[in-house]
Order: C-alpha cells, then sequence, then structure tokens
C-alpha cells in the first residue's frame, strides 16, 4: 500500500502527516516555541546523584533537569549474528573521557551489584558530562538522557561509545542481504578504523555499497565535530551546558526516517521548506528527490487532504467503528485504556459472532489510534468477552498484524480471562492530545462537572455556615452562573424559602455571566 507524506510549514510550527492508502496513519508536530529535544546532545553538569534511586539529575538548559539512569549507561552485550541489533546502553559515565576509565562488563545476576557499576561511584555533583536525550520531558518531568550516544544517518546507525559490532535492522528478513550487509559494514569499519557499533537500517535494504560508504563518512565526520565542540566546551569551566548537536528539524527528520519504497508522494507547502528539503535530498537520498513536489493549491494542503478533520477526531474520547460499535479512549499519566462496545452493532447470526466481528474491527482501529493519537507506556486494551479460543487468536493476530506497521517498539499479551489485553509501546514523545491540549479550567481535567442541584445545595450549607458565624448581616446575595440561579429561583425556591425563615435573613440572587457551573460567592449586605 502507497504512502503519501504532507509536509506543512507556518512560521508557528511544523506539522507532518503519514498517509497511508489515503488514510492518515500519523501526526507529527514541532512548534518553534518547544522544539522537541530527542536525539540533541548535550554537555551537561550533574546536579544530584541520587544512590538510592541508581540515578543522576543532569543540567542540560532547560527548565527541568533531565535525568540519567545507571541503566542508561550499561555496556551494552554483544550480539551474536544471528540476532537482531538495536542500541543498548554503554557503561562510559563520559563516553570514554572520564578520568577513571573504568569499564566493566554486565553482571551476571541482577542481584550481583559490582561497586564500580553504582552511579555513585561513577558519576559526581558538579561533572560535566556528555549525554543525549533519547525522551522528551513528558507533563511534569524532565527529559531522559542516556550516555551511549547514537548518530542516525539514511540508512545507518553509529554508535560512537559502544563496543565494536556489526548489527541489522530485524526488519530486514532476507538472510543473504543481512549477511552481505554485515559483511560490507564490517570491512568499511576496518577501512575507515571506525571504533564503536554500527547498525544498518531499515532502508539499507538493498543499497549500494558506494551509498553506505558515503553514510559511514558522513557519520565519522559528524563524531569529529562533536567530539571537537565537546572538548573546547570543556576548556569553559564556568559553562554549565552547552548544546553540542541538534538534531535535524521535523521536515528533515521525516524524510531521513519515514521515507522508504512505499513513499510514492511527498508534497510541501511552504516554498522555503520545499528548497531545503529538495536539497537534503539530492544530497542525502538523491533517490527520493523526483517524489518531492512543492503544493501552491488555494484550499490548504492539510485540509485538502483532510487531515485537520483527522487530527479533531484524535483529540476525541469516542472513536467511532464503522459497523456501529465504538471504542473509549482514556489517558491518564499511568496508562491509557481502550474500552471496545458494540453500539448499535446487533449482528446478524449470534451474540459470539457478533462480538467477534466489532473486536475484529476494533483490533485494527486501535492499532491505527495507537499510531495516529502516539500513545505510550502502558496500554491496556477490553476487548468485548469471546468464548471461543478460535476468536481470541484471530483478534490478537489481526492486532499484531497492525502494530507491525509501527514505527516504534510494541509487545502485547495474550487474551485474558477477562477480555484483556496488556500491550507496551515505546515512548520518546508527547501524544497528540498531551501536546494539543491542556487539563480543563472548569473541572480540572476530572473530565466531570457538578450538578446544579449540587452547587445548590453547596451553597444552601454555606449560608447556614455563615449565618451561624455572623449574626449582623440582615441579608445575602448569592452570586453564580445562570444555570444555578435559574434552579435557586425555580425547583429550588421552597427551599431557599424556607432557609430564609430558618436563618431570619433575606437571599438574593445574582447572575455572574463570567461563573462556570461550579463557581459561586456569598456576600455579606
Amino acid at each position: 500500500m502507497s504512502e503519501e507524506i504532507l509536509i506543512n510549514h507556518s512560521p508557528m510550527e511544523s506539522r507532518v502527516a503519514v498517509l497511508t492508502g489515503g488514510i492518515t496513519s500519523e501526526i507529527f508536530i514541532e512548534r518553534q516555541q518547544k522544539l522537541g529535544l530527542v536525539g540533541n546532545i548535550y554537555l551537561g553538569t550533574v546536579v544530584r546523584v541520587l544512590p538510592g534511586m541508581q540515578a543522576a539529575f543532569v543540567d542540560i538548559g532547560q527548565s527541568r533537569t533531565a535525568f540519567l539512569h545507571v541503566n542508561d549507561m550499561q555496556k551494552p552485550k554483544k550480539p551474536s549474528d544471528s540476532d537482531d541489533i538495536k542500541p543498548a546502553p554503554t557503561p562510559i559515565a563520559e563516553l570514554g573521557m572520564a578520568s577513571s576509565g573504568a569499564m566493566v562488563p554486565l553482571p551476571a545476576k541482577k542481584s550481583e551489584i559490582i561497586p564500580a557499576e553504582l552511579i555513585q561511584n561513577r558519576l559526581r555533583e558538579g561533572e560535566k558530562v556528555l549525554v543525549q536525550v533519547i525522551k522528551d520531558e513528558l507533563g511534569t518531568k524532565g527529559a531522559r538522557l542516556t550516555t551511549n550516544i547514537s548518530l542516525p544517518s539514511r540508512y545507518l546507525v553509529y554508535m560512537p561509545t559502544s563496543d565494536e559490532y556489526v548489527g541489522v535492522s530485524m526488519r530486514i528478513e532476507e538472510s543473504e542481504e543481512r549477511l552481505r550487509l554485515k559483511r560490507e559494514l564490517s570491512a568499511f569499519m576496518q577501512l575507515a578504523n571506525l571504533q564503536g557499533g554500527l547498525i544498518a537500517r531499515t532502508a539499507a535494504e538493498k543499497v549500494s555499497n558506494a551509498k553506505l560508504e558515503e553514510d559511514i563518512y558522513y557519520l565519522l565526520q559528524l563524531w569529529r565535530m562533536i567530539t571537537a565542540r565537546t572538548a573546547a566546551a570543556r576548556l569553559r569551566p564556568k559553562l554549565k551546558s552547552m548544546l553540542i548537536y541538534q538534531e535535524l528539524s521535523l521536515p528533515l527528520r521525516c524524510l531521513r526516517d519515514l521515507v522508504n519504497e512505499k513513499t510514492a508522494k511527498i508534497l510541501i507547502d511552504d516554498e522555503n521548506v520545499y528548497h531545503e528539503v529538495l536539497d537534503f535530498a539530492r544530497e542525502f537520498v538523491p533517490s527520493v528527490a523526483p517524489v518531492i513536489t512543492q503544493y501552491s493549491g488555494d484550499v490548504p494542503l492539510f485540509d485538502l487532504y483532510r487531515v485537520e478533520e483527522d487530527l479533531q477526531n484524535a483529540l476525541k474520547r469516542r472513536v467511532d467503528l464503522k459497523s456501529g460499535g465504538y471504542l473509549i479512549i482514556d489517558q491518564t499519566e499511568a496508562m491509557t485504556t481502550i474500552d471496545v462496545n458494540t453500539g448499535s452493532f446487533v449482528g446478524l447470526r449470534s451474540l459470539e459472532d457478533t462480538v467477534y466481528k466489532t473486536n475484529l474491527e476494533a483490533a485494527h482501529a486501535i492499532a491505527h489510534q495507537i499510531r495516529l493519537r502516539n500513545l505510550g507506556g502502558i496500554i491496556i486494551l477490553d476487548f468485548i468477552d469471546m468464548n471461543e479460543p478460535e476468536h481470541k487468536a484471530d483478534v490478537l493476530a489481526m492486532l499484531q498484524e497492525q502494530l507491525a506497521l509501527d514505527h516504534a517498539k510494541t509487545s502485547i499479551t495474550q487474551v485474558s480471562a477477562l477480555g484483556l489485553v496488556e500491550m507496551t509501546r515505546k515512548r520518546t514523545r508527547e501524544s497528540l492530545p498531551q501536546q494539543l491540549c491542556e487539563p480543563c479550567p472548569v473541572c480540572d481535567g476530572k473530565g466531570v462537572v457538578k450538578t446544579g442541584e449540587t452547587v445548590c445545595f453547596e451553597i444552601f450549607r454555606e449560608i447556614m455556615r455563615l449565618a451561624r458565624t455572623y449574626a449582623a448581616p440582615k441579608q445575602m446575595t448569592v452570586v453564580a452562573s445562570a444555570a444555578v440561579i435559574e434552579l435557586l429561583l425555580g425547583s429550588e425556591a421552597g427551599t431557599v424559602a424556607d432557609l430564609e425563615y430558618l436563618i431570619g435573613k433575606v437571599l438574593r440572587f445574582e447572575i455572574e455571566p463570567t461563573y462556570h457551573q461550579e463557581q459561586y460567592n456569598i456576600v455579606l449586605d
């Protein structure tokens, strides 16, 4: 199925939408006031070491200190030839620049603790450390860091601080191609005297040796530039933090990371960004340049392809299915829950068949919504209970098939006795609702407000409390929203009269248009 990439740019923000078969599958947003940090490399200062958490807080010049865990400093295991190779942490306090230079192997068991592995023995407050951001700031949490630097290019990922090894993306399945890539990359590393790990990305499949070699030398020059800037920054002792390397802008990152053999078209609605992307493509991915087109139509690009509509729908709690069923998606700080309901879908044959078809459709929609909304962390899927084991297996297979299209790493469990499926998805940036929304000032993020009747009863209790405390005032004025005043003068008028008689005071009522339903004030006259 072909893919299209739409790039919308304005002075305030850049937005990228990936369309698969004409349907929006992913949306990326980067605002100029709040650029993403993932991939950036900083020379930061350790401000606090926490032995109890085996972590440290590092000042990288952001509003919140960043978080570095000891596991993100450990040495990666030596992969076997048959393993899928992925970036792993490395136990180097300052990427080979620490005064001790000590490196120790990982413990065989979690219970075995080697003193040299403890973070308090590897970092100290005030020490400068070269780190890379692996997770953006999420909510109240600062960015997460690693000392294992990863430098991606179009076809390769270079990890200069890791052990020497060559890996291949698991998405490249052909054994002969995997062997070819490992053989060629190993030869290039020896020829260029390249230290560290090197991984062939999915885009490297069937790519010529000349292009791979160009990528290697590009990454080598990039790492030399980073080490030179780091050395220069260390000569400035008063400098607490410094941005050593900044990741590419969103349009260029998408060109590097998202374009594949299925990409049929790249549309860009800004002339300057179009030329920037085209120049980048001609230098690094010449094969992509012919599909890059500048859009100059009168209808906004995202409106033409209904991306704006999909974006608004991605912020809603309810997702309707074509059959009549629907999903309810609730995101909390700890996890996201997705509930499946049959809704108006009654089926034709039996209840089990109706539930089975609804769950199959829901599995497809869930995978799509997870990508579209960029939901991460722990996700609980509440499918409708199924009795047939074959149906459970089919629904799980459908979910796995659709999640295989996701760029982010996911893992799922079997369907439980309660019909629940637990899954996790790697989270590196905020979800769309987190990026674009904030807690409601009326309900404070609860999602519900008190009924008008509840607010009336609160007002009655407050009036009685004030009447006992302040005996002098002859009347009280209740200031509240129109809906609450209407109830007080309507269905609760009898209660108001009884209350006036009980406290011996006159009650007046005044509408304040700016008040929401839960707001009120009682003025003593």
